[in-house]
Protein backbone atom coordinates (compact mmCIF):
# COMPACT_ATOMS: atom_id res chain seq x y z
CA UNK A 1 0.00 0.00 0.00
CA UNK A 2 2.84 2.40 0.82
CA UNK A 3 4.22 2.01 -2.72
CA UNK A 4 0.76 2.83 -4.11
CA UNK A 5 0.67 6.01 -2.01
CA UNK A 6 4.19 6.98 -3.10
CA UNK A 7 3.18 6.37 -6.70
CA UNK A 8 0.19 8.64 -6.20
CA UNK A 9 2.37 11.37 -4.68
CA UNK A 10 4.87 11.10 -7.56
CA UNK A 11 2.07 11.53 -10.08
CA UNK A 12 0.67 14.71 -8.56
CA UNK A 13 0.25 17.39 -11.18
CA UNK A 14 2.53 20.39 -11.15
CA UNK A 15 0.37 23.50 -10.88
CA UNK A 16 0.79 26.05 -13.63
CA UNK A 17 2.16 23.57 -16.13
CA UNK A 18 5.52 23.09 -14.45
CA UNK A 19 7.30 26.32 -15.31
CA UNK A 20 8.23 27.91 -12.00
CA UNK A 21 7.27 26.07 -8.79
CA UNK A 22 4.60 27.85 -6.74
CA UNK A 23 2.89 27.26 -3.40
CA UNK A 24 -0.19 26.06 -5.34
CA UNK A 25 1.91 23.15 -6.63
CA UNK A 26 1.20 20.18 -4.33
CA UNK A 27 4.86 19.19 -4.45
CA UNK A 28 5.94 22.63 -3.25
CA UNK A 29 3.23 22.60 -0.58
CA UNK A 30 4.49 19.22 0.65
CA UNK A 31 8.10 20.42 0.54
CA UNK A 32 7.18 23.56 2.49
CA UNK A 33 5.43 21.55 5.22
CA UNK A 34 8.30 19.08 5.46
CA UNK A 35 10.74 22.00 5.67
CA UNK A 36 8.55 23.65 8.32
CA UNK A 37 8.50 20.60 10.58
CA UNK A 38 12.26 20.19 10.16
CA UNK A 39 12.78 23.78 11.30
CA UNK A 40 10.10 23.83 14.01
CA UNK A 41 12.52 23.39 16.91
CA UNK A 42 14.71 26.26 15.67
CA UNK A 43 17.68 23.99 14.93
CA UNK A 44 18.26 22.56 11.47
CA UNK A 45 20.79 19.77 11.75
CA UNK A 46 22.60 18.28 8.77
CA UNK A 47 20.99 14.89 9.39
CA UNK A 48 17.54 16.51 9.20
CA UNK A 49 18.41 18.35 5.97
CA UNK A 50 19.66 15.12 4.41
CA UNK A 51 16.50 13.27 5.48
CA UNK A 52 14.38 16.11 4.05
CA UNK A 53 16.13 15.84 0.69
CA UNK A 54 15.99 12.03 0.74
CA UNK A 55 12.24 12.09 1.41
CA UNK A 56 11.70 14.56 -1.44
CA UNK A 57 13.91 12.54 -3.80
CA UNK A 58 12.19 9.24 -3.03
CA UNK A 59 8.65 10.60 -2.89
CA UNK A 60 8.81 12.62 -6.10
CA UNK A 61 11.51 10.69 -8.03
CA UNK A 62 13.68 13.76 -8.45
CA UNK A 63 17.41 14.27 -8.18
CA UNK A 64 20.12 16.79 -8.92
CA UNK A 65 19.01 20.26 -9.92
CA UNK A 66 15.31 19.31 -9.85
CA UNK A 67 15.65 18.11 -6.24
CA UNK A 68 17.55 21.24 -5.25
CA UNK A 69 14.88 23.42 -6.89
CA UNK A 70 12.06 21.59 -5.08
CA UNK A 71 13.84 21.85 -1.72
CA UNK A 72 14.58 25.55 -2.30
CA UNK A 73 10.99 26.23 -3.40
CA UNK A 74 9.69 24.55 -0.24
CA UNK A 75 12.07 26.52 1.96
CA UNK A 76 11.19 29.79 0.24
CA UNK A 77 7.44 29.09 0.40
CA UNK A 78 7.66 28.24 4.11
CA UNK A 79 9.68 31.36 4.87
CA UNK A 80 7.12 33.54 3.04
CA UNK A 81 4.05 31.85 4.54
CA UNK A 82 1.82 33.43 7.12
CA UNK A 83 0.36 30.11 8.25
CA UNK A 84 0.18 26.44 7.29
CA UNK A 85 -3.29 26.57 5.78
CA UNK A 86 -2.14 27.59 2.29
CA UNK A 87 -0.09 24.38 2.08
CA UNK A 88 -2.47 22.04 3.87
CA UNK A 89 -5.41 23.15 1.74
CA UNK A 90 -3.44 22.28 -1.41
CA UNK A 91 -2.59 18.82 -0.06
CA UNK A 92 -6.12 18.20 1.11
CA UNK A 93 -7.43 18.96 -2.39
CA UNK A 94 -4.89 16.71 -4.12
CA UNK A 95 -4.39 13.75 -1.76
CA UNK A 96 -6.79 11.00 -0.80
CA UNK A 97 -7.07 9.81 2.82
CA UNK A 98 -4.33 7.16 2.51
CA UNK A 99 -1.91 9.60 0.89
CA UNK A 100 -2.57 12.17 3.64
CA UNK A 101 -1.79 9.52 6.28
CA UNK A 102 1.40 8.62 4.41
CA UNK A 103 2.36 12.30 4.29
CA UNK A 104 2.05 12.54 8.06
CA UNK A 105 4.35 9.51 8.24
CA UNK A 106 6.91 11.37 6.11
CA UNK A 107 6.72 14.31 8.51
CA UNK A 108 7.45 11.98 11.43
CA UNK A 109 10.45 10.54 9.57
CA UNK A 110 11.92 14.02 9.37
CA UNK A 111 11.08 14.76 13.01
CA UNK A 112 12.95 11.65 14.14
CA UNK A 113 15.91 12.11 11.76
CA UNK A 114 17.93 13.63 14.61
CA UNK A 115 16.74 10.97 17.08
CA UNK A 116 14.73 13.41 19.18
CA UNK A 117 11.15 14.56 19.40
CA UNK A 118 10.80 18.22 20.27
CA UNK A 119 7.44 19.51 21.48
CA UNK A 120 7.30 22.13 18.70
CA UNK A 121 7.82 19.42 16.08
CA UNK A 122 5.12 17.30 17.71
CA UNK A 123 2.76 20.28 17.72
CA UNK A 124 3.49 21.04 14.07
CA UNK A 125 2.69 17.50 12.97
CA UNK A 126 -0.48 17.59 15.10
CA UNK A 127 -1.61 20.86 13.47
CA UNK A 128 -0.88 19.67 9.93
CA UNK A 129 -2.61 16.34 10.57
CA UNK A 130 -5.67 18.17 11.87
CA UNK A 131 -5.74 20.51 8.87
CA UNK A 132 -5.50 17.65 6.35
CA UNK A 133 -8.03 15.52 8.26
CA UNK A 134 -5.77 12.73 9.48
CA UNK A 135 -7.24 11.04 12.53
CA UNK A 136 -5.45 11.15 15.90
CA UNK A 137 -5.10 7.36 15.90
CA UNK A 138 -3.39 7.41 12.49
CA UNK A 139 -1.07 10.25 13.53
CA UNK A 140 -0.02 8.36 16.66
CA UNK A 141 0.50 5.13 14.73
CA UNK A 142 2.70 6.93 12.20
CA UNK A 143 4.70 8.56 15.02
CA UNK A 144 5.23 5.24 16.76
CA UNK A 145 6.39 3.63 13.53
CA UNK A 146 8.85 6.45 12.80
CA UNK A 147 10.13 6.35 16.39
CA UNK A 148 10.63 2.59 16.21
CA UNK A 149 12.63 2.99 12.99
CA UNK A 150 14.85 5.71 14.49
CA UNK A 151 17.33 3.95 16.80
CA UNK A 152 17.94 5.84 20.00
CA UNK A 153 14.96 8.13 19.49
CA UNK A 154 13.96 10.03 22.59
CA UNK A 155 10.96 12.10 23.50
CA UNK A 156 7.33 11.62 24.21
CA UNK A 157 4.23 12.96 22.66
CA UNK A 158 1.32 14.66 24.31
CA UNK A 159 -0.88 12.24 22.34
CA UNK A 160 -0.18 9.36 24.70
Amino acid sequence: MFERVLSFLRDLPVAGGGSKPSADDPRVAASALLYHVMSADGVRQDVEWEKFKTVLAETYSVSGAELDALAAAGERADNEAIDLYAFTSVLKRHLDADARKAFVGLMWEIVYADGELHELEDNTVWRVAELISVERRDRIEARQQAAAEAPGARGTSSDE
